[in-house]
């Protein structure tokens, strides 16, 4: 889905750079595929939630954190299509804040039950013997990993690109844990480079995305993490207001807001040559924004715009 607001950013685009000329870019909305099972989130559950109807499983298990996007989209996927769902979530501490918490209150009201660890236990989440105790407690389930990669969430994601994204120069993404970008880039054509912002600091995720794609046309930057996951300072809030007040196009802050500041930051270099058309994808995310403006209130920052 292409956003019909593409003149308006790309007339933002060239009045940020007091610019005729720079490179042509296309917000690729994501986002509005669902209300509430949007961007990637979508595209990862599709074919996980039709591999669990088909193996006749009626509970779906996954992992995630205070403000997962994952556990909120698996909620409403699993309310709407009439399977259980239950979250594993990290932070003991959380099991008396759930109706403090926007995004575990939206997923308690999509039906799903909770179970808290640890973080220490929560770092055994992918070994058996973790895994064997979760059945123990709540019966047959189908396991969706955290964040919701494996090879069936690939295979969603590779129907990001259609053959009418087949002549952009660039295609640019936020990564969280590599899924979404492998997706693209087995899609990708052979004269595009696949550009992912990482969300957290260091170089780790190039061999997560290298165990699900053999190409190499694409790159990793952490260079606009802001210091790591879910990190954010008032630049960054003012950045993602001014972009929503001039294109109105809401970016989330953990993943899609440091991409587009990262394209910003990367056309002020020259990165790009000035008749380079740049598709950036809109993954969604936009249900965390609650959570982080709870925080930035507790610093005294500014808030996100909803």
């Amino acid at each position: 889905m292409i956003s019909t607001q593409n003149q308006l950013l790309n007339n933002y685009f060239k009045e940020y750079f007091n610019k005729k000329f720079v490179p042509e870019i296309t917000l690729k909305r994501e986002d509005q595929i669902h209300p509430f099972v949007s961007g990637n989130k979508f595209r990862k559950l599709k074919y996980n939630l039709i591999e669990a109807k088909n193996q006749q499983k009626n509970s779906l298990l996954t992992f995630g954190g205070a403000y997962s996007n994952h556990i909120a989209a698996t909620a409403a996927a699993g309310k709407e299509l009439g399977f259980k769902t239950l979250g594993i979530i990290r932070g003991e501490e959380l099991f008396d804040k759930i109706d403090e918490n926007p995004t575990l209150a939206f997923a308690k009201a999509n039906g799903m039950t909770f179970h808290f660890v640890n973080r220490e236990q929560y770092k055994q989440k992918n070994t058996n013997e973790f895994q064997n105790t979760l059945t123990e407690i709540f019966g047959d389930f189908y396991l969706i990993p955290e964040g919701g990669t494996n090879l069936l969430a690939i295979k969603g994601c590779e129907e990001i690109l259609t053959e009418e994204d087949t002549d952009f120069d660039y295609i640019c993404l936020p990564v969280g844990t590599g899924g979404t970008m492998a997706g693209i880039v087995n899609s990708s054509k052979p004269h595009q480079k696949i550009l992912g912002f990482s969300a957290l600091k260091g170089d780790f995720l190039e061999n997560e995305i290298k165990k699900w794609t053999s190409k190499t046309n694409w790159e990793i930057t952490d260079a606009y993490c802001f210091e790591g996951y879910a990190k954010i300072n008032g630049e960054l809030v003012n950045f993602i207001n001014e972009f929503k007040n001039t294109t109105g196009i809401p970016l989330d802050p953990i993943y899609t807001g440091k991409m587009i500041y990262g394209i910003f930051e990367l056309v002020k270099t020259g990165f790009f040559s000035k008749n380079s058309r740049i598709l950036a994808i809109h993954t969604g995310g936009l249900q965390g924004i609650q959570g982080m403006n709870l925080q930035l209130k507790k610093r005294n920052l500014p808030l996100i715009k909803i």
